[in-house]
């Protein structure tokens, strides 16, 4: 079933989380923002962009390394205020600036309190 859900850009000041995963491993690759320009054209181009918070512009991931996001699929919560990307890299699929293909790579010790070991 196919629909076109209203996404909702209200809750974090014209802003939502979009998250980027592998479609071949399922892999999480990163996380960026969307407002409503991105979000169109990404629809527009069948790449994922993003709206950099830092340099206030639209991003396209991968415009200068080539490892550009290319949609193979997308999804929304259940609050239409993310958005989840399945995508395949194209380029070397190191997608992290840091030259890695996930920008998921710091693990960190978590000691929950009570729990036993």
């Amino acid at each position: 079933m196919t629909s076109n859900p209203q996404i909702n850009f209200a809750k974090m000041d014209g802003l939502l989380p979009a998250i980027v995963q592998d479609d071949a491993t399922g892999q999480v690759l990163m996380l960026g923002f969307m407002n409503e320009a991105s979000w169109q054209h990404t629809r527009q181009t069948g790449y994922v962009t993003f709206w950099s918070r830092t340099r206030q512009k639209l991003w396209m991931k991968g415009e200068t390394s080539g490892n550009r996001l290319r949609i193979i699929d997308v999804t929304t919560d259940c609050d239409q205020d993310t958005l989840l990307f399945r995508v395949d890299v194209e380029g070397d699929g190191l997608v992290c600036h840091e030259g890695t293909v996930s920008c998921f790579t710091r693990p960190i010790a978590l000691t929950i309190a009570g729990a036993e070991k």
